[in-house]
C-alpha cells in the first residue's frame, strides 16, 4: 500500500465554462475557418503560375498515336504540357506543330481550312500555319513552335 505522505495533492477542480468563454471559443473557430476560406483561393491564385511553369518544364515530348494518318491540309488539336497545341499536315507533306494559345490574350486558336490560316476568334488575329508567324491582327508575337517527327503509327512532338 502506498505511503499517504507521498501522494500528490488533490487536483483543483476546473473552473466552470462560462457563456463568455464558450462564445469566445466559437467566434475564434469561426474566424479561423473564415480566414482559411479566404486564404486558400488566394494561395491557389498565386501558386498557379509556378505550378504551370513546373508542369511546362517537366513535359519534354508528346506522342500522338495514329496521328501519322492525318490527311493533308488538315489539323489536329492536342495538349502539350496541359496547354492546347495544334498539329498541321500541309498539302506538300510537311508537318508543323504550334502552340494553340494566341499571343494576344491567350485565347485558343483554330486552323481555318478554307483560308489556310490559323485564326483567333477572340480578336481576329491570324497566324501563318507553316511558321506560326503573326500575319494580321493584334497578336504581338508568333506562336511557339514544336519539333515534329512523324514515325510509323505515331507522331512525336517535342520542344524545339
Amino acid at each position: 500500500m502506498p505511503d499517504p505522505r507521498h501522494l500528490p495533492p488533490p487536483a483543483e477542480p476546473l473552473p466552470p465554462l462560462t457563456r463568455r468563454k464558450f462564445v469566445l471559443a466559437g467566434v475564434s473557430v469561426a474566424g479561423a475557418a473564415y480566414a482559411v476560406a479566404l486564404g486558400y483561393p488566394l494561395y491557389r491564385y498565386l501558386a498557379t503560375p509556378a505550378e504551370r511553369a513546373a508542369m511546362l518544364a517537366a513535359v519534354k515530348e508528346v506522342t500522338l498515336d495514329g496521328a501519322d494518318k492525318l490527311p493533308t491540309s488538315s489539323a489536329l488539336m492536342f495538349k502539350f504540357a496541359g496547354r492546347p497545341a495544334i498539329l498541321l499536315h500541309h498539302a506538300d507533306g510537311t508537318w508543323t506543330a504550334l502552340s494553340a494559345v494566341c499571343t494576344h490574350l491567350g485565347c485558343t486558336v483554330q486552323f481555318d481550312q478554307e483560308r489556310k490560316v490559323i485564326r483567333c476568334a477572340c480578336h481576329g488575329g491570324q497566324y501563318d500555319p507553316k511558321t506560326g508567324a503573326n500575319i494580321s491582327g493584334p497578336p504581338p508575337k508568333p506562336l511557339a513552335q514544336y519539333k515534329v517527327q512523324p514515325q510509323a503509327g505515331k507522331v512525336l512532338i517535342s520542344r524545339a
